[in-house]
């Protein structure tokens, strides 16, 4: 055998390859967004950024009997508890026990049969809810308009509060929140401030993402990358990065944000085309799925109001704000 040695070396070389048995490195498409510091002083982009980057204030008028009055109607039609479920399960020891670990790991044991009912009540123990409390750290109103809202709802609406008092607070929260939210539509106005964002924060924001996964490389971006949420926003920004009229883009970064009276809000992308290209230049984009069938809840829909009020106020009208669901419909707006 000593005599074909080299033979089966060579052979075995030219089956075994290194670098085909590696590991596979999962760190290998991981790629973080760097600014284009060309396109942060292009033209087209410091146009846009000097439009939409001046900060503002709202003020807000609430009329607490009609919030109060709207809140009740809600709550009684369409408050619905789900009672707390309690699960029975029935054994009997089928072995004799050597150890405490035995007992534990339900050893010796065999379930016989189960059985599953609605509790009348929640099963509270030594649990105390403050309810008017949670309902104002929840809503933010005070506590005399909450405790209003409560005295003034149905009986049978409040007896859901004993049946499962933490999906109370969370499902009448969410429900006042949203009376509230329709109330900021109608009364809310917005100033500008002198006070600016400042182009920091692009650089300042670290972006990071996974190629094909939530990340692809661009063109028109500010970035290198855009790093995206969902699919309806990679084919958006598929769409931006390989139009002619579009000039630069930019996903916007968390850190910039309008101030609403139901939180902050950070709109999605801002976007800036070629002069003569469309009629309107200057545009920030939300991107949500099929307009058609999206319901936007009370609180979603104040903050979208909100940035309307918000763009028109510190742009004089020239940059556009709006909801879109794809390219096609970005350009139907912006060419109207």
């Amino acid at each position: 055998m000593s005599g074909y040695a080299d033979s089966v070396v060579r052979i075995l070389s030219g089956v075994y390859d290194a670098h085909t048995m590696a590991p596979e490195n999962a760190h290998s498409n991981n790629v973080q967004a760097i600014v284009d510091e060309e396109k942060l002083h292009k033209a087209e982009f410091l146009n846009l950024w000097n439009r939409i980057n001046h900060k503002s204030f709202y003020t807000v008028q609430f009329d607490t009997p009609e919030l109060i009055d709207h809140s009740i109607r809600a709550l009684d039609s369409k408050l619905n508890v789900t009672r707390v479920q309690i699960n029975l399960e029935y054994g009997e020891q089928t072995a004799r026990l050597e150890s405490r670990e035995q007992l534990e790991q339900g050893k010796g044991f065999q379930k016989a049969r189960s059985d599953r009912e609605s509790a009348k009540y929640a099963p509270l123990g030594s649990v105390r809810y403050d309810l008017v409390g949670k309902l104002v750290e929840e809503t933010g109103l005070t506590r005399a308009t909450v405790a209003a809202i409560l005295r003034g709802i149905a009986p049978q609406t409040f007896s859901q509060f004993r049946i499962n008092p933490e999906e109370f607070i969370l499902k009448a929260a969410r429900l006042i929140n949203d009376e509230k939210a329709t109330q900021i539509i109608e009364h809310i106005t917005y100033n500008r401030l002198d006070a600016a964002y400042d182009q920091d924060v692009f650089t300042r924001a670290t972006l990071r993402g996974k190629l094909d996964v939530n990340a692809m490389e661009a063109n028109r971006s500010l970035y290198s990358h855009v790093i995206y949420d969902s699919d309806n926003e990679r084919r958006f920004a598929q769409e931006l990065d390989v139009s002619d009229q579009v000039a630069v883009y930019v996903k916007l970064p968390g850190s910039f944000y309008i101030s609403t009276p139901v939180g902050k809000y950070n709109p999605d992308w801002a976007i800036a085309f070629n002069e003569g290209s469309v009629k309107h230049i200057y545009f920030v984009a939300e991107t949500k799925g099929n307009l058609d069938t999206m319901e936007l809840r009370g609180v979603e829909n104040a903050k979208i109001e909100c940035a309307k009020k918000h763009f028109a106020a510190i742009s004089n009208g020239s940059v556009v704000y709006s909801v879109v669901d794809n390219y096609s419909t970005l350009m139907q707006l912006v060419s109207n």
